[in-house]
């Protein structure tokens, strides 16, 4: 009976991301078809990228699932150090390519790679492997990395991805269960400082505000956000109906990436999210699970890392849509359109089969 509940539990841990990304790539399509139609003369260009990352991503998925865990362990210190040169190379104007005032993303040709969306996994394997042992007095060498990947990413500038590897930093740090008395001090600091970033930043200080109060400027700074309201309220209980959004005709914007939860809800309404949400909980439990019953620390770490992830990435991007928290640019995983959100979010959940397969689950 054990062994047929771990088998049970690892093959939907194992399909949930591919049927949530298949779910994604219809509301991609929905979401992106008259821009893509507009930019490039034929409505499936986005839809289509999307399906080709989905089964790059699935194979990484199947690849990674049968890796030994333990492996990343050796290759933790080289994942960061090329992690934080990508992120130097993105800043550089012969090798970034910049979109909408920001440099996030370094052009292939064929892909923009986008470094911090591997600075995520790279976060969560180092820090996993570093704090295997409880050794004391790692908490400023932990404190000196934190403030590089952070600086580097806000010269992008990319606050929300920041956001997420600063918290998602911490939650490690605080899973690992080392000098914890030091987090009362340094997340007051933290708070303040990001406080002070938003107020000297003009851009930033408008988007507080918009989150504050929505209804004013609602064609200024607040137009997002305020499009993002009319999309769900369109949506009522039982939605639209499938392709009759009225907000993906370009007056909504990052339809088909960050805002994709927007259309949906405009289409399938209220009851359609909440089916889509407790999938998502779903997957989360059965990341938690995994993280608890680990065979060793670092299994735990590593999945624990991995529920982190997936918990931030879902309600920043879900708090944004529901103006419950300020816009951020998160991306929603397995569902937003993007080909290095999709290889972490795959590449991440075959870690996390991986250590479910050696687990002590009953």
């Amino acid at each position: 009976m054990k062994l047929l509940h771990k088998s049970s539990f690892l093959t939907t841990l194992f399909f949930l991301p591919l049927a949530l990304a298949i779910f994604g790539v219809f509301f991609v399509f929905e979401a992106s078809s008259i821009r893509s139609l507009s930019e490039y003369g034929e409505s499936f260009r986005y839809a289509k990228l999307q399906l080709l990352w989905i089964v790059i991503g699935f194979i990484t998925m199947a690849v990674v699932s049968k890796i030994d865990y333990h492996k990343w362990y050796y290759f933790a210190f080289l994942m960061m150090g090329g992690t934080i040169m990508l992120l130097v190379a993105v800043l550089i104007p012969a090798l970034g390519h910049s979109a909408g005032g920001a440099r996030r993303w370094i052009d292939l040709g064929f892909f923009n790679l986008q470094p911090t969306e591997f600075a995520k996994v790279a976060s969560i394997i180092y820090l996993s492997s570093w704090f295997i042992h409880r050794e004391r007095k790692r908490f400023f060498s932990f404190l000196i990395l934190l403030c590089i990947l952070m600086g580097l990413i806000m010269l992008q500038p990319d606050m929300g991805t920041a956001i997420i590897i600063f918290s998602l930093s911490i939650g490690i740090y605080f899973l690992a269960g080392i000098e914890l008395h030091y987090l009362l001090y340094f997340l007051p600091v933290s708070v303040a400082a990001f406080l002070l970033m938003v107020k000297l930043s003009p851009y930033r200080f408008q988007r507080l505000t918009a989150f504050l109060n929505p209804d004013e400027n609602t064609q200024g700074v607040a137009y997002h956000i305020h499009q993002v309201l009319i999309s769900l309220t369109n949506g009522g209980l039982w939605g639209q109906g499938f392709g009759a959004s009225r907000q993906k005709y370009l007056f909504l914007p990052e339809a088909h990436t960050d805002s994709i939860f927007a259309i949906i809800g405009e289409e399938i309404g209220f009851i359609g999210s909440i089916g889509l949400i407790i999938a998502f909980i779903v997957l989360i439990y059965q990341l938690f699970k995994i993280s608890e019953m680990a065979p060793d620390r670092f299994g735990r770490l590593l999945a624990g890392g991995i529920f982190v992830f997936f918990s931030l990435q879902i309600i920043v991007n879900l708090g944004s849509m529901v103006s419950i928290m300020p816009m951020t640019g998160v991306p929603l995983p397995f569902i937003s359109y993007g080909g290095s959100n999709l290889l972490t979010s795959f590449f991440l959940a075959g870690v996390a089969i991986n250590i479910g397969r050696q687990s002590k689950m009953s």
